[in-house]
């Protein structure tokens, strides 16, 4: 089995799920509150496009903080893909943020690692000069480097906040620059379909009962050249992803779209957290 495409849509896709789908929001014009919350979700194979996979299953477990005078994410996925011939490669990646509640600065860190080998890791931090500004990104980790970020750049909170009021404001379509911390290539474009935002009812969590949700998709799109030897077509997303998501920044019903294969995530476990501010 080829493993890098795997191994790079597992990270990107796993650290953008807490921040553009799970993560709170940056800045309080969503009218309904985000919840700091703990989820874990259980992942299970819908459909393999490549005749190598025989099965995949993880988990994905975020803790969503309010720090305060920001938000302190951590996000763990891991899973484990079997081949045709009987071999396991098991895959994680681990996710941290903090980010400031004006939306202006952001620290990362990400470690991927396959059956046991770190395979990729990303550490810094990025500020933006103002709210729709342009911004620089500094690497420390995997080399000292800065990169410029395009105005417009939301970090992932900011992000997630876009969404929810867009969808919200009964928009349908929206583009939004994106800077997640989840590789070395910087800011990324992402686009959002809303395909529906009903004023809510019953939930799997009373949490979650009575706030409004819709179903989301989200398509990935690095802004730089193509990798040496891509095989995805020019034009076509990195990555993807849709869900129910409620008002609140929590969602389920999760559909990954992975290179060789499409995963549902069941929302498993889930609470509160006690706000301390």
């Amino acid at each position: 089995m080829y493993l890098r495409p795997f191994l790079t849509l597992v990270v990107a896709l796993a650290a953008v799920l807490p921040c553009a789908l799970l993560c709170p929001a940056a800045r309080a014009a969503n009218p309904v509150p985000m919840a700091a919350h703990t989820a874990v979700y259980e992942l299970t194979l819908d459909k393999a496009m490549s005749e190598d996979v025989a099965a995949v299953r993880g988990t994905m477990a975020y803790d969503v903080a309010d720090a305060c005078d920001g938000w302190a994410t951590r996000q763990r996925l891991e899973l484990t893909i079997s081949n045709r011939d009987g071999q396991d490669i098991h895959l994680v990646s681990d996710y941290t943020t903090w980010e400031s509640k004006d939306g202006l600065s952001m620290r990362f860190r990400m470690k991927q690692a396959t059956d046991t080998a770190v395979t990729d890791q990303a550490e810094g931090e990025a500020r933006l000069e103002r709210t729709g500004g342009p911004g620089t990104i500094h690497y420390t980790v995997p080399e000292e480097r800065d990169m410029a970020m395009p105005a417009g750049t939301l970090f992932p909170m900011s992000h997630t906040e876009a969404i929810l009021n867009g969808a919200s404001e009964g928009k349908k379509f929206l583009s939004l620059p994106l800077f997640d911390g989840t590789g070395t290539k910087g800011a990324q474009d992402s686009s959002i379909v809303v395909l529906g935002w009903d004023a809510g009812g019953a939930a799997p969590y009373p949490a979650l009962e009575g706030l409004a949700k819709g179903r989301v998709h989200i398509a990935f799109f690095d802004r730089g050249l193509p990798d040496a030897g891509a095989t995805k077509p020019a034009g076509s997303p990195d990555y993807e992803v849709s869900m129910t998501y409620w008002a609140n920044g929590v969602a389920d019903g999760l559909h990954m779209h992975f290179t060789d294969f499409l995963m549902n995530g069941r929302l498993r476990e889930f609470a509160l957290q006690v706000p301390h501010c």
